[in-house]
């Protein structure tokens, strides 16, 4: 790593010395982090030793030159355009520009002051640059890319020494379906401070906007159902119908007790649909959109285990288009049509299994041990972590991410709130209309509950 020069604040900014001191240490390689706030902290961890950006960076670099995106995200970006019109209203006079990113981080427009665009510019925060934290380090856009609620960026906060004169705030507009992110409404300030409602601005923008997602995402409901019934006319074969994400809009019954899912009931929230307890299932359907996209014409099959069968069940895809943009697959079971799905490998984005768990105390990060875990428990898009340390909260959000993240370390998902380290069950308890709870050998010995849509995996896991 570059050696950092030292340099200290700018007036405006002695406030912050505690971070820059921070910041200091950690960029020399030290790991101390008093004072600094978590997501500040988990966002240098990453800069620092995941994407390994020089804190001596003075200007974004160039973005990709053709980076895609889908058709209907154009009209987000459109919406977002509109928003930033009446933000600069706001901001303006405070010396405040407000910037617009594509999901990469590429920046697609900017407005405001015109003496702090000056001065962005030198800083290459202008469109066609990447400020992604891949890039860029810590930032208002690449951080807000990372998180499910919007961010502020303070000062020293910002990994690159260079941009420590800048406080920035942004939030991410996410696919409803996917939950990754489409595109990042920023703003930015030089050598001044945000006004504290900026915060709320960002979330009602994030909000209105994604009322459009949810739209399309209804829409392309509909389209996958009315493909659902056009193939069950052609077809005796089980089958279900998946959007990009692997969640399932609707299957029939056969395919709905192979997925552990409701049969023949479509979803009941365009943006929350039934996810199959089978994660090989979600990687093939992920993988196989990600090949559709690429040719319209593909489709493909595989083998995979199901919950009542001892032997692989053969899978089909066929994916399903809506203007011209593709929305998901319809999915055939005991069919083996189109070029066979890779089994293992570099070519299917598999996640390696996890050795650690990440969790925040005040102000420092807790590397956790899969085993001094016992459950996590979702409140709103924070998970808490029920550990041999006491409760922490985790530093990814949303039980989901963690979910997948785990799926193949031990943990399984017994209700909608909770996912479980097996190995902490103590004991299972069946109460008289047969609902079952988990004792859990954490100091409290918590009484997990299992719903009843997830107690048959639940029976299976243990063998009971």
């Amino acid at each position: 790593m570059a050696q950092v020069r030292r340099l200290e604040p700018s007036p405006a900014r002695r406030g912050e010395t505690t971070v820059f001191k921070a910041w200091e240490r950690f960029a020399r390689g030290e790991d101390d982090l008093s004072g600094v706030r978590p997501e500040i902290a988990i966002s240098w961890h990453r800069c620092r030793d995941q994407y390994r950006v020089d804190p001596s960076l003075a200007e974004a670099p160039a973005a990709v030159a053709e980076v895609g995106h889908a058709l209907e995200h154009d009209v987000v970006f459109a919406e977002l355009g509109f928003r930033a019109a009446s933000l600069v209203h706001e901001v303006g006079p405070l010396g405040g520009i407000v910037t617009i990113t594509d999901g990469t981080g590429r920046v697609l427009a900017q407005w405001g002051d015109p003496a702090t665009r000056a001065v962005a510019a030198e800083a290459n925060l202008a469109p066609w640059f990447c400020w992604a934290e891949g890039a860029t380090g810590t930032n208002g856009m690449g951080t807000a890319l990372m998180s499910y609620t919007p961010v502020l960026i303070r000062g020293a906060e910002h990994w690159c020494q260079a941009f420590h004169d800048w406080t920035c705030a942004g939030v991410a507009v996410r696919d409803v379906v996917t939950r990754k992110p489409v595109a990042v409404l920023n703003i930015s300030c030089w050598r001044g401070d945000l006004p504290a409602s900026v915060g709320s601005w960002l979330g009602n923008v994030a909000t209105m906007t994604q009322r459009i997602l949810r739209q399309h995402a209804k829409d392309d409901g509909a389209e996958l159902i009315a493909a659902f019934n056009h193939a069950r006319s052609a077809s005796r074969a089980p089958l279900a119908v998946v959007d990009p994400a692997g969640r399932v809009v609707l299957a029939d019954d056969t395919a709905g007790v192979l997925l552990g899912i409701p049969g023949s009931t479509p979803a009941p929230d365009p943006a929350v649909r039934w996810k199959p307890e089978l994660p090989e299932f979600i990687r093939a359907a992920m993988y196989a959109c990600e090949q559709a996209a690429r040719n319209p014409d593909w489709a493909g099959s595989t083998q995979i285990l199901t919950r009542l069968a001892a032997e692989p069940t053969s899978i089909s895809f066929r994916p399903v288009f809506l203007a011209g943009h593709l929305i998901g697959n319809v999915v055939s079971f005991g069919v083996t049509e189109g070029d066979p799905l890779p089994r293992s490998g570099d070519d299917v984005p598999l996640r390696g299994q996890p050795h650690r768990m990440v969790a925040t105390r005040d102000n420092r990060m807790v590397l956790l041990r899969l085993p001094e875990v016992a459950f996590a428990q979702s409140d709103g898009n924070d998970v808490w972590l029920s550990t041999d340390q006491g409760l922490l909260r985790a530093a990814s959000p949303g039980l989901d991410r963690l979910e997948t993240e785990l799926g193949d370390a031990g943990f399984l998902r017994v209700h909608r709130q909770y996912v479980v380290n097996l190995s902490r069950i103590r004991e299972v308890e069946r109460r008289y209309k047969g609902e079952l709870f988990l004792v859990m050998d954490d100091q409290a010995q918590t009484m997990v509950p299992v719903s009843r849509r997830n107690a048959p995996t639940v029976r299976r896991a243990l063998e009971i």
